[in-house]
């Protein structure tokens, strides 16, 4: 787990700034402090950096990267994990592969000349994004993993193409350019974000499960974004075939079990996330049964009751013997911390989650651990968030009879009230591009896209005008692929959608790699294993949701390790309290506001509208405004904060001089 930059230049005959390439290492330091490493191939125009957290094959000197191949033909740049890798280098070495480490990246140098890259990634299984350079083919490929677990970006300039695991290593290649896009400055106020797109003008992401080759030719280069997976449902069709709950049941034990026994495996310790879910209260029951030692579960407390789930957590933590710390976190620690975390998620965030992780990873650092297993993935994969049991039941659920479908409705005004604004929308909100793609506008978009008019009202005037005839909902619906939807059944179509969205732009951005990998901590998330995935989709919607409880299968699946509370208990999605809701958050956001949300400030960025804000502010703080509006608008504010953050960071800071500075400190410097 690691961080990696590199440049690949038109003219292959230019040399590569070697110490640019550590400059570039050393602003992504806290990615990878135990090491850097720094290779560039003369005559080809290409050069690649590392900064190293040492997780399999401790050695410093032999496993540094990036590794060139022994012809020294290619290059590569690995970032994550490839679980299995001891069979493939089993197999590998029977075809006559001499290996030089005992990484798990090293694969790759030999994986890709014996079956070239569509069956290189189809025997890779983990969370992963790698550049490899091939002088035969004169092309750089970029690689991310099939659920975006590891980020990767990426810069076209008239010279060539820049790379990095974070915006700012991007950033710090004095050629590119550092300013907003208007359309992605609009999205960041909304929350939802267009896949492959930053708020950040030109800067790109690699979309997970894709390849995006640069191949050079005469003229400069060619440019080709192929997808190599995707979260493939079945036609519906398919969910009409007779299929036993314990047919169901038993795929989800098996694919889960070996997704965490693989994720168990390291060099160094493993701890748990625990929170108060189905999700990890499995992974540590699973990882504890496993282990002959007690497990370390780290568990993160708020001090608003409402929000807190650490009495269920302490329960599966006893049930289970494990070695339980919890963070217990309060408003001034969330919001004390909100400038460093959004340094680190280079986007705006909705909710202070996000900086309870950041400070989570931080206290996992410090009580010895590099590595945790965690629950991600798992509602992607079992329909766990209110928003999918909405749409299953608005469009996938036509013949209940009247008693139970007045059970439903009863159901669905209850539960998950404190998400109403967030996770929820308190008012239908129908997209027509949405709808048109999908059959419907999902659920898990309509709370953001129904904060389209205010988050337009934030804008300055220039930007506001820029964006008259833009569409947020036509964007989003046409980076959606049509055929991974028609014909599937309302629920797949939902978490298709979500896992494009929601999952990669928000779970596994700021809630997962990058809090994480602020502190040096590589988070796996065991239920994003695409074997499992794979399974996953096949089983029937009505195992997934049943008789109203979301994850059902999963739930069944791992009865014997989960506490009766939790097993009978409804899902509770795990976010902090909104400052809206909580006077204690409400001064600490009131008290940052005053800094970067002040006349002076606003007019500084240039980004936002001083009335607007002002509005907001004032809407947010009325008794007159109902629960759910308060609970938008304190997502709002903290993407205005962020905004102005983001400014600050990236914008006004001279990034190419300070990844320049940390290199010297750090004696990264290359002779």
């Amino acid at each position: 787990m690691c961080g990696i930059a590199g440049i690949f230049y038109r003219d292959k005959q230019r040399p590569v700034d070697q110490q640019l390439l550590a400059n570039m290492a050393a602003i992504q330091y806290h990615r990878g402090p135990d090491g850097f490493g720094v290779e560039v191939l003369d005559g080809k125009g290409v050069g690649f950096s590392h900064a190293r957290l040492s997780i399999i094959d401790l050695d410093e000197n032999r496993a540094r990267q990036p590794f060139k191949s022994a012809d020294g033909q290619m290059l590569l740049a690995h970032n994550g994990e490839f679980y299995d890798y001891q069979r493939i280098r089993t197999d590998l070495t029977s075809r006559g592969a001499r290996f030089q480490t005992k990484s798990d990246s090293e694969i790759i140098l030999h994986l890709f000349p014996r079956f070239g890259m569509a069956e290189t990634l189809r025997r890779l299984r983990g969370e992963f994004a790698f550049a490899l350079y091939d002088a035969k083919e004169d092309a750089l490929h970029l690689v991310r993993d099939r659920f975006g677990v590891k980020p990767l970006y990426y810069y076209t300039t008239d010279d060539g193409v820049v790379f990095g695991s974070e915006i700012k290593v991007v950033m710090a290649h004095p050629g590119v350019p550092r300013e907003f896009d208007s359309e992605g400055l609009l999205h960041q106020l909304m929350q939802v974000m267009v896949p492959g797109t930053t708020a950040y003008k030109g800067i790109h992401q690699v979309k997970p499960g894709h390849v995006v080759t640069f191949r050079r030719q005469s003229s400069g280069y060619v440019i080709e974004d192929k997808p190599y997976w995707d979260f493939e449902f079945p036609d519906a069709a398919f969910h009409k075939g007779e299929k036993s709950e314990e047919e169901s049941i038993e795929t989800v034990r098996e694919g889960l079990t070996e997704a965490v026994r693989l994720r168990l495996e390291a060099d160094v310790p493993v701890g748990c996330y625990l929170s108060g879910g189905v999700d990890s209260c499995s992974i540590l029951g699973l990882s504890a049964a496993m282990r002959q030692n007690p497990v370390k579960a780290f568990t993160i407390g708020f001090t608003d009751a409402a929000y807190d789930e650490t009495p269920i957590a302490q329960e599966m933590a006893q049930a289970t013997g494990a070695d339980q710390d919890i963070l217990r976190l309060d408003a001034n620690q969330l919001y004390g911390h909100f400038a460093e975390t959004i340094w680190h998620t280079e986007r705006t965030v909705y909710n202070t989650l996000a900086v309870a992780k950041f400070l989570m990873s931080r206290h996992v650092r410090g009580a010895g651990y590099k590595v945790v297993v965690t629950g991600e993935g798992s509602d992607e994969l079992f329909a766990g968030y209110p928003s999918f049991r909405r749409d299953l039941f608005l469009h996938g659920l036509d013949d209940l009879d009247p008693a139970e479908r007045a059970r439903w409705e009863s159901m669905l005004g209850e539960s998950n009230k404190l998400f109403k604004g967030a996770m929820l929308a308190e008012n239908e909100h129908n997209d027509l591009y949405l709808t048109d793609r999908i059959g419907f506008t999902p659920s898990c978009l309509q709370p953001w896209l129904s904060c389209e008019d205010t988050a337009r009202t934030l804008l300055s005037g220039d930007r506001r005008s820029a964006l008259a005839g833009y569409k947020p909902g036509l964007a989003i619906a046409e980076k959606l692929d049509r055929a991974m939807m028609d014909g599937r059944h309302p629920l797949d179509r939902a978490q298709y959608v979500w896992s494009k969205t929601m999952l990669e732009g928000q779970i596994l951005t700021w809630g997962g790699d990058r809090v994480d990998m602020a502190n040096s901590m590589e988070a796996r998330p065991a239920f994003l294993d695409h074997h499992l995935a794979e399974a996953a989709v096949k089983i029937p919607p009505l195992h997934r949701i049943k008789d109203r409880k979301e994850k059902y299968v999963l739930k069944e699946a791992m009865k014997g390790l989960l506490p009766k509370t939790l097993y009978e208990r409804e899902k509770f999605a795990f976010m902090a309290p909104p400052a809206t809701t909580n006077s204690d958050k409400w001064t600490a956001m009131m008290e940052l506001s005053r800094e970067y949300l002040s006349d002076s400030m606003v007019a500084d960025g240039g980004l936002l509208d001083k009335q607007g804000v002002a509005d907001v502010l004032a809407e947010a703080q009325s008794d007159a405004t109902p629960r759910a509006r308060k609970v938008q608008l304190d997502a709002m504010i903290n993407h205005m904060l962020g905004v102005q953050m983001l400014h600050k960071h990236f914008i006004a800071e001279d990034i190419p001089a300070l990844a320049a500075v940390r290199a010297q400190a750090l004696g990264w410097v290359v002779h």
